[in-house]
């Protein structure tokens, strides 16, 4: 997407199952992606907007899921997800304490598509996600504004860009450069065929953890280039999972656990101050916000087809973090902050990644 090398482009295959088109959380049927970036001196931020459909998501709700791996994060909406199992707005995503304005901006987005909210009906249930860009942005300055989530919003396409944009424009992964990243699977069931898809806002790790298809090249960086690198995890990871499987959100909350088998093989292990959280979403059926006059009827797989997209979803969240840390550019950030670009020290040094 958008010409940019990414990792098969070093020729890492990374697991069995093939990708879709675009290896993208986008190859999922209807789903967008827009950014908004933010990078001048010390303001090195922006957002990430997901939108699960094309319709009008209040009025058709998807079925949903979200897990704490681990709980050291500011998200909102997931507590109502957790309890009624499905998602009516689009996803956000930003830093940290840019978290209230861009769930008071989702409020208005949807307020705006539906008169009846607040009015006729019950009110809305944004979500909204994110990491801590602090050591490159300003984060007390909350340079991202409401005009910036409406423009991600209204803004979003098919393709889009990786690494150090939108949301990802100040994060941090293995203590190089992270940001925005995306991959997807295909799943052959003998019903159809389906994809799962991951866009991941990657600001995890230290860098001697780093693991690429099994090679610890994140030891060999520290020991060889950066031997006085200060390494610290700090951060968080946010992990956005898309499928067209018809799933149950018991079942959905299943696959998206799976995503730590692709977060461990890049090498995390899930530190203290990183929080780690997955929101899901099927696209495989709309949920009436309306009470209809009969039952609603679903589709859903058997339990013994559900080991697929468990390898599925593991393949390309691993993937998708490999993602944002080859597209990633280095910044120069707040006071002078900065972090190499992963790409920089393997072209810039020769190493290869095979």
């Amino acid at each position: 997407m958008f010409n940019q090398k990414r990792i098969r482009d070093y020729g890492v295959k990374i697991g069995v199952l093939e990708p879709g088109i675009h290896n993208a959380i986008t190859d999922v049927e209807g789903v967008t992606v827009g950014h908004v970036t933010l990078s001048e001196k010390d303001k090195q931020t922006g957002v990430t907007a997901i939108l699960p459909h094309q319709g009008n998501i209040f009025k058709e709700k998807l079925i949903a899921s979200s897990h704490v791996i681990n709980g050291f994060g500011k998200t909102m909406g997931t507590i109502q997800m957790a309890e009624l199992g499905t998602l009516e707005t689009p996803i956000l995503l930003t830093n940290t304490l840019n978290v209230g304005i861009a769930a008071d901006t989702l409020i208005d987005y949807m307020l705006d598509q539906n008169p009846e909210i607040g009015r006729t009906t019950g009110t809305v249930n944004p979500v909204v996600a994110e990491c801590n860009d602090m050591f490159l942005n300003d984060v007390r300055a909350k340079h991202v504004k409401s005009e910036d989530f409406i423009q991600a919003l209204e803004n979003t396409s098919v393709e889009f860009e990786e690494g150090s944009v939108g949301a990802g424009t100040g994060m941090l992964c293995y203590s190089l450069k992270g940001g925005i990243g995306s991959a997807s699977r295909m799943m052959e069931m003998s019903h159809g065929k389906y994809t799962i898809g991951v866009l991941v806002l990657s600001n995890f790790g230290i860098l001697s953890d780093l693991v690429i298809n099994g090679r610890k090249i994140g030891q060999e960086l520290k020991e060889s280039i950066l031997e006085s690198y200060k390494e610290e995890d700090k951060g968080s990871i946010i992990v956005i999972v898309a499928t067209d499987l018809p799933v149950t959100e018991r079942q959905l909350n299943r696959i998206i656990k799976r995503s730590i088998t692709g977060l461990s093989r890049t090498g995390s292990i899930i530190t203290n101050g990183s929080g780690e959280i997955v929101i899901g979403f099927s696209t495989a059926q709309k949920i009436p916000h309306e009470k209809p006059e009969h039952c609603l009827t679903l589709s859903i797989i058997h339990e013994e087809e559900i080991d697929l997209a468990f390898r599925a979803v593991g393949e390309a969240t691993e993937e998708a973090v490999l993602n944002s840390l080859v597209t990633a550019e280095s910044v120069v950030g707040r006071d002078g902050n900065t972090r190499p670009a992963f790409k920089d020290l393997i072209e810039n040094f020769n190493i290869s990644l095979l």
